[in-house]
């Protein structure tokens, strides 16, 4: 079957446009995962999914799957999420929801029948903003979570994390039942529409890109201590300030972001005793390292750690490293980057190509099924804020690409 691509579109922004007027206010989006709000788009996704024929389950995660029978049961997935960070924009994550969506209303509306089994799917707390773990329903999916790190954790306001799911009809101990679920539903291929968060497709002009992979991250703590000393009494060059450690060390991060054309942040600091008129005898920053290049990856972490320690003897401190996490670059399918590629071609006119600096539930299903993505310039590259935008002409191009991806995907 052949979509209809300019009303298929629309009809996707609509559903944008309707969900947000659900769930959001003047300070954004407000979907944060296992809440009252939440909760009000997962209800929308059911029951939009039903009117077109679909079945919604829910997994031992939380994970909404709605199913279309097709003529034969190898399946394709078709997904993102509807949970938000707090105050969050009205576009990630739902855009996949409403894209696949609009798959099943396609058919639906011409009254065919795929030739693959479809899944819509709506994965639980991919954001991970209230309990700290991202892509909480993707990682059950794929067998990845690790249930015992969640275990116990609470919320800004003293929730714990079983007692929040369980809300929700989640029991924590049998969250990785969710992986059996999916291994049974015969998927052959996962597909995920998104902005991209970031300005390189619309500094570079385009519209739309096949996604190829995701960048591996380093993710560290590192704590820098020196000696607390009054600061009118000290002299400069007698001190043992950690904060200037760690401020050497962050510019020094940026250089080796720029060497290797990767990404290096410094998203916290901590300084101790936080007084103004006391030289820092204490100071914690965070780093956080991506490339989808492995080996540089490696690099880039061994020349922090030689700068960290350069740093910390130029100041006569100590310097100390806390693993937060690693994940290693994921590629994702050849033959379906061909056919995204493909599809961004005829849409667009070029075959654009690129890979994802954040993590997405892509990621876990590509350790488990052939997945692509594909993405949509974001205006301004501004993302988890209420400036999050893309205007709805560019919204229209990339779900009309999209489409063209499933076709070939769903018919092979």
């Amino acid at each position: 079957m052949s979509y209809n691509l300019d009303e298929g579109a629309k009809r996707a922004v609509e559903d944008l446009e309707e969900l947000a007027a659900l769930t959001a206010d003047e300070k954004g989006a407000q979907r944060v995962a296992w809440t009252p709000e939440w909760q009000k788009a997962r209800d929308w996704f059911k029951a939009k999914t039903e009117e077109c024929g679909a079945v919604v389950t829910i997994d031992s995660a939380g994970n909404q799957w709605a199913k279309m029978e097709g003529e034969t049961e190898e399946a394709a997935a078709i997904g993102s999420h509807l949970d938000c960070v707090p105050n969050g924009g009205g576009l990630d994550g739902a855009l996949g929801v409403v894209a696949g969506l609009e798959v099943l209303r396609q058919y639906y509306k011409n009254g065919v029948k795929p030739r693959k089994t479809i899944y819509a799917v709506n994965w639980a707390d991919e954001e991970g903003a209230r309990f700290g773990y991202s892509c909480l329903g993707s990682s059950a999916a794929s067998g990845s979570l690790d249930i015992d790190e969640l275990m116990g954790r609470r919320d800004v306001n003293g929730v714990k994390f079983e007692d929040a799911v369980r809300k929700y009809d989640v029991e924590p101990a049998n969250m990785l039942n969710a992986h059996t679920q999916m291994k049974a539903r015969n998927l052959m291929s996962y597909l995920e529409l998104h902005i991209e968060q970031g300005p390189v497709l619309q500094n570079t002009g385009k519209d739309v890109s096949s996604v190829y992979g995701a960048a591996g991250v380093e993710r560290y703590s590192i704590e820098f201590t020196g000696q607390s000393s009054h600061a009118g009494s000290f002299p400069t060059r007698m001190r043992q300030d950690a904060f200037l450690a760690a401020a050497q060390s962050a510019l020094a991060f940026k250089e080796i972001a720029l060497k290797y054309n990767a990404v290096c942040t410094v998203g916290q600091v901590r300084v101790e005793p936080d007084v103004v008129t006391i030289v820092p005898g204490k100071c914690v920053i965070s780093l956080d390292q991506r490339t989808i290049d492995p080996v540089d990856l490696k690099k880039m972490h061994e020349e922090a750690q030689q700068v960290v320690e350069q740093a910390a003897k130029d100041h006569g401190v100590t310097a100390k490293w806390d693993k937060i996490c690693t994940v290693a670059p994921q590629l994702f399918d050849d033959h379906l980057i061909e056919l995204c590629k493909t599809a961004v071609e005829e849409q667009t006119g070029e075959p654009t190509n690129m890979y994802s600096g954040p993590l997405h539930d892509a990621v876990e299903m590509a350790t488990q099924v052939p997945t692509v993505m594909m993405f949509v310039m974001s205006e301004g590259g501004l993302s988890h804020c209420k400036e999050e935008h893309t205007p709805d002409d560019k919204l229209e191009i990339g779900v009309q690409a999209f489409l063209r991806l499933v076709n070939k995907v769903v018919n092979e």
